[in-house]
């Protein structure tokens, strides 16, 4: 696989898309991160990480409206790819839906948001959108 992130978006894109609670994904430190952080800001219902094997599973509940069964995420964008590296300064730090979103970024202080990585004045490869 070239591209893990991709596929672990993609495979969230498509649980949301089935109206599935519970996805399961390939665990790895990054995606650990970008689940941490998908729950800390309320895109997602709950997580478990599931030590089986040698890599482990990531066990992520989706979060979905009671009322009208909307779900949390609208959209999941991949930004940089191994092709394609997108990296940026924090003073060109992106703008998700003009700051309702947000820009997850992997800097050298770790995995976090825009806005955290914005106060912190480092920049860092921009992985992906959520909103």
């Amino acid at each position: 696989m070239t591209d893990p992130i991709a596929d672990y978006l993609t495979r969230l894109r498509n649980a949301i898309q089935a109206k599935h609670r519970v996805v399961e994904v390939p665990a790895s430190n990054l995606k650990k991160e970008i689940t941490k952080i998908l729950f800390e800001k309320g895109y997602i219902l709950n997580y478990k990480f599931v030590e089986d094997g040698p890599q482990g599973t990531i066990k992520v509940a989706l979060k979905y409206d009671p009322v009208n069964k909307v779900n949390a995420i609208k959209k999941l964008e991949r930004i940089s790819s191994p092709g394609l590296r997108q990296y940026t300064g924090y003073k060109d730090m992106p703008r998700v839906i003009n700051g309702l979103g947000i820009a997850i970024i992997s800097t050298s202080k770790g995995v976090m948001t825009n806005k955290e990585d914005a106060e912190l004045k480092i920049g860092g490869e921009v992985l992906c959108y959520v909103y």
